[in-house]
Parts: C-alpha cells; sequence; structure tokens
C-alpha cells in the first residue's frame, strides 16, 4: 500500500513516499506557462493602439491595475495544493513591456516570493512578447538568449520570438524555451506553415543543446496555437505521446495525456483545444528520480478562472469577451508540470 504525505519545506515542497517500512523523500519544484491576455500598459505606442485609453478597449488605469490584481491572484493560486510558494520558473505570453512585469511582481498576492524577470523585447507586429518569471531562492539563471522568427517564405514576417533561458534548478542545469507561436488568423490551414517554422526553430534550438548534452534537461513550454497531434508539434518537433517512445535525445509532451482526455486550455466556438503545452527532453524523464524527473502534468482550472453565467459559460474568464470588458483574467488556462528529486535519507 502507497501513501503520499505532502510535507512543506523551506524552498520547496517534499513528497513522502512509504512503501512498506521504507520513507522516500522527495523534493518537488512547479514550473508553469501561462497566457496572461494582452497584458499591456495604458501608454499610446504605434503597435498597441487599442490598449489606450482612446483605444477600442478604452484602456485606462483602472482597467490596467483591475488586470495586474487578477493576473497576481492567479499566478498565486498555480498549483498551490503542491507547491504553495507559486512556480519556481513562470513562462509568460502577451507580455507587452518589462515594465509591466515589474509592476505584476509588485503586487500584493505575490510580492513575497520576489519573483525576477527575465523580458528582451522582440519584433512581433503587435509588441507582444514571451518572458519569464523564477524564484530566486530555487532558480539560479546562467545564460539568457532570445531567438526571432521568421517564416520560412517570408523573411519579413516576424512573430514572437522564442526565449531560452538556461539556470540551474535543485543542482542541475535546465534549459526552458518559451514559446508564443503564430496564431490561427486566417484558418487552421492557410495559418498552419508559419507555426511549422516556429517548431522548426524550437527544434533547431533544442537540438542544439541536445549537441552539447545528449542527456540535457530541457522544458519546452508556450501558447502553441496547435494541439498535440498537429503537425507543428507532433512531427517537427517530433515530441511523443508516451515517455516509453521518447528515445534518449528525444522530447515528451506531458500534456497529450490530457488532450486525450478532453482536458482543453482554451475554447473557442464551443470546442476545447490544448494549446498551452509542456513538452520535457528524455533526461527528465528517467526512473532514476536521484535526478530532477518529471512527475505529472495539470491544466490549472481554478473556478475563479472560468466564466459562471452568460453566453461564455465554462470558458475562460477572460478581460474583454466580444470587445466588451468583463475584468477577468485570460483567455487561456494556465498549464503547469511538477518535477521530484528523491533526497537521502539521513
Amino acid at each position: 500500500m502507497k501513501k503520499l504525505i505532502l510535507l512543506v519545506a523551506s524552498l520547496f515542497f517534499l513528497i513522502t513516499q512509504l512503501i512498506g517500512k521504507e520513507k522516500i523523500n522527495y523534493e518537488l519544484y512547479s514550473v508553469a506557462f501561462y497566457n496572461v491576455e494582452n497584458l499591456f500598459d495604458t501608454i499610446p505606442e504605434p503597435n498597441d493602439h487599442e490598449y489606450t485609453p482612446t483605444g477600442a478597449m478604452q484602456w485606462d488605469s483602472k482597467k490596467y491595475w483591475a488586470k495586474m490584481k487578477n493576473m497576481s491572484y492567479a499566478i498565486s493560486k498555480i498549483g498551490s495544493n503542491l507547491s504553495p510558494m507559486g512556480p519556481s520558473i513562470l513562462g509568460l505570453a502577451e507580455v507587452e513591456n518589462r515594465s509591466v512585469l515589474e509592476d505584476l511582481v509588485k503586487q500584493e498576492a505575490i510580492k513575497h516570493i520576489n519573483y525576477q524577470i527575465i523580458h528582451i523585447d522582440g519584433g512581433d507586429p503587435r509588441g507582444v512578447d514571451c518572458a519569464l518569471l523564477y524564484n530566486p531562492r530555487d532558480f539560479y539563471v546562467t545564460n539568457v538568449k532570445s531567438y526571432p522568427y521568421y517564416t520560412s517564405s517570408d523573411s519579413s514576417r516576424r512573430s514572437r520570438d522564442q526565449l531560452v533561458v538556461s539556470g540551474i534548478l535543485s543542482g542541475e542545469e535546465i534549459h526552458v524555451i518559451v514559446n508564443h507561436w503564430p496564431s490561427r488568423r486566417g484558418g487552421e490551414v492557410n495559418s498552419r506553415p508559419r507555426r511549422v517554422a516556429a517548431a522548426q526553430l524550437t527544434k533547431h534550438i533544442a537540438d542544439s543543446i541536445f549537441t552539447i548534452d545528449k542527456n540535457a534537461k530541457i522544458i519546452i513550454m508556450g501558447d502553441l496555437n496547435d494541439d498535440p497531434i498537429n503537425e507543428s508539434v507532433k512531427d517537427v518537433l517530433n515530441a511523443k505521446q508516451k515517455k516509453s517512445e521518447t528515445p534518449e535525445g528525444g522530447l515528451y509532451n506531458t500534456t497529450w495525456e490530457l488532450y486525450n482526455k478532453g482536458i482543453g486550455s482554451l475554447a473557442y466556438g464551443d470546442a476545447w483545444n490544448l494549446f498551452d503545452q509542456i513538452i520535457v527532453s528524455s533526461g527528465l524523464i528517467g526512473k532514476d528520480k536521484t535526478e530532477l524527473t518529471f512527475w505529472k502534468a495539470e491544466i490549472f482550472q481554478a473556478p475563479f478562472l472560468i466564466r459562471q453565467e452568460g453566453q461564455y459559460k465554462g470558458y475562460p474568464f477572460r478581460t474583454h469577451a466580444g470587445g466588451v470588458y468583463q475584468n477577468g483574467y485570460s483567455d487561456h488556462f494556465p498549464s503547469i508540470i511538477y518535477l521530484i528529486k528523491r533526497i537521502d535519507n539521513k
């Protein structure tokens, strides 16, 4: 008989597993991704005319600070049943600039975490970027690089750059690739080549890391605007559905099983998609739990993140719906994985 006991530690959570008479302790760290849906400030810029006081969204200071309060509260609750100090590493999408992140991490709900910010301005026409927040008590950053995205057919067409952050988590090197691939605007088929191009860039980045270390621990996260079964993810990244199918130096899609169960991270037209995926390298799925190892994945669907009434009942409770201000959170649910590591009993 197996029994799991969850214990709070100073910097991380511990899982204590009783197997017979043997007690095994594990460190637990959470790593998450959240598309925060148009996290713009109110200052007019050439590429964000909608999100200004005189723009279509009438984006003023009151709405801005309400958004900050809502998003910080949501972040504070991601995986809090297992990691009450919040995610050690949190990738973000749809962030306008570093300034909005500085306002975000100072919010009451998460300021005690002391999240540090990684953000590099990219070339997206709308002016939104990927970013990363991390808890410095858990994660030590060693390198940051941004890879610009261009489609293979049109080098002038830009989208969100891909952010790569390397660092040390629990004494081990981790590489995190934060993505926000091109949307399905114009239809899934017509826009597919742009996501294939984005996947090719991500695969190139991962392969470059594998060239140095075939057992590298890589986490690919993001709003991919495709499901686990689509060409960009299944074929180009070659992200496998099962751990047992994942070769050395390969990738395992931790969220594919959730997709098979009908769990989604966003809804459109009465259908659910799981665009917000987290994919890990083979180095994180081994049986040797004396190293950081993937445990499980979730889509965080807390009731407060879900619209409870009206036309969009059951959908993510977003900031705007049909152009009307809702004072919600985001049109996406966060995704999260848990990593565990065995602690030798002293």
